[in-house]
């Protein structure tokens, strides 16, 4: 914990971020990231703070991890000396936190930002400046290399300023775990805080998009899956008796070609990946059983079912033809939305006049995926207007690698951008 916890956050940034930094925690396991941000929220007072299982359905939650990471984050987590009633509370994987301010008859605005961490090492190298200043990762296996420590110091110090100004309205803050498996957009989407929302930000730091940028909306993130396969045959002696056995390995060789073989669609890009494989226990055995995990992307929410589909097909007939059986699970996935150009120009406008900002991109294509298109999807069905702005920061490599780093200068820079346009909208704008 910071010594300087009472001092406003704004004046702590860095500070802030490099705590949060230094204890990544993956998807649904953010037990101690969760209790922080808690800590922060209550020192800030608001009027409604709902944890877990009282911000979402647990029920709704996608890509929920085995038992036994829960039970080792969670210890984890009681070891750091996380309040036990929290801890109770967020059992089972229940973490992130939605808090809100009513502030009057004014527009609810939404804010999301993602808390989660990934199973990276970070590098020790100390041309890496976490390294170098005593701020990287602690746990040895989990990093903040995609800039989630950002983010919640951004959404924590926004919660702040909209708490200190005279805004007019209900401002929700969704601090959402398990983004990097695209499981907790959708439980939070879902849920009564995502209700009747006038306007919804989501945001990123960086994205090759250098310090001193924003991008006022993204457009076009892919749909996306992710797909956990389990293929089963017969095991026999590879030697004695092979036409005995039902070679799952093989059954699975000829189902990767075929996947990698989809056809390409008409309407728009598609993309399809066999991450990992595992499987067999010797070579002069005929595998059992095997795994793998893949992923489908489209252009639309459409084209993603489209490569979904022939995925879980071409999985299932190649297991057949080997007189294997295949099982898919379709574990998690986030649909397309768009920024609204509307929402996007308020951003603009408002990074124009910030300090630090010297350029400011009114639209940008995505390329990537995102589960904040579930929250953004729902508040424009039901009449809203969403965005998904980026600020940019100098980072020395790409995000999701051992030496990703955010530029601290774009700190203050995504408070400004994200208070100013929540005052702007509460104001009438657009």
């Amino acid at each position: 914990m910071v010594e300087s916890i009472h001092e406003p956050i704004r004046e702590r940034l860095p500070e802030l971020r490099r705590e949060l930094h230094r204890y990544p925690e993956p998807g649904w396991c953010e037990f101690h990231t969760t209790a922080r941000l808690v800590e922060e929220i209550e020192r800030i007072g608001v009027d409604e703070l709902a944890v877990g299982p009282d911000a979402y359905d647990p029920a709704d939650r996608m890509a929920v991890p085995s038992d036994d990471r829960l039970e080792e984050w969670y210890d984890r987590a009681r070891d750091r000396n996380v309040d036990p009633a929290l801890l109770d509370k967020m059992a089972g994987g229940n973490t992130g936190v939605v808090a809100v301010l009513d502030r009057g008859d004014g527009p609810a605005v939404g804010l999301r930002v993602d808390i989660d961490g990934l199973f990276i090492k970070e590098s020790e190298d100390r041309e890496h400046l976490p390294a170098q200043e005593g701020f990287n990762s602690e746990t040895g296996e989990t990093m903040h290399a995609c800039g989630h420590d950002a983010h919640m110091t951004w959404g924590l110090a926004t919660l702040e300023a909209i708490k200190e100004s005279d805004f007019d309205g209900r401002l929700v803050v969704f601090f959402q775990p398990a983004e990097e498996v695209s499981g907790g957009g959708h439980p939070m989407a879902e849920s009564d805080y995502a209700a009747d929302l006038d306007y919804l930000f989501a945001v990123h730091v960086g994205l090759d998009h250098p310090t001193g940028e924003v991008v006022a909306g993204i457009e076009r993130p892919l749909a996306m899956c992710h797909l956990d396969v389990d293929i089963r045959g017969t095991s026999a002696h590879a030697g004695k008796a092979p036409e005995e056995g039902n070679n799952a390995i093989q059954a699975l060789g000829t189902a990767i070609e075929n996947v990698y073989g989809i056809p390409r669609h008409s309407a728009g890009m598609t993309r399809v990946n066999v991450g990992r494989v595992e499987g067999g226990t010797a070579s002069n055995i005929v595998a059992e059983q095997v795994t793998a995990v893949a992923e489908a992307r489209g252009e639309t929410t459409a084209l993603m079912e489209y490569v979904k589909s022939e995925v879980v097909h071409r999985f299932e007939t190649a297991s057949e033809m080997h007189g294997c059986r295949a099982e898919v699970d379709v574990v998690s996935e986030s649909p397309r939305a768009d920024s609204d150009p509307e929402l996007a120009a308020v951003v603009e406008h408002v990074a124009r006049d910030t300090d630090g900002v010297d350029s400011v991109v009114s639209l940008a294509d995505f390329g990537a995926s995102e589960d904040a298109t579930f929250l953004m999807e729902r508040v424009q069905e039901e009449g809203g207007l969403a965005t998904y702005l980026v600020v940019g920061t100098d980072h020395p490599t790409s995000h999701h690698t051992p030496t990703f780093d955010v530029d601290e200068r774009s700190l203050p820079i995504g408070v400004e951008v994200l208070t100013g346009a929540i005052l702007a909208v509460e104001e009438g704008e657009p």
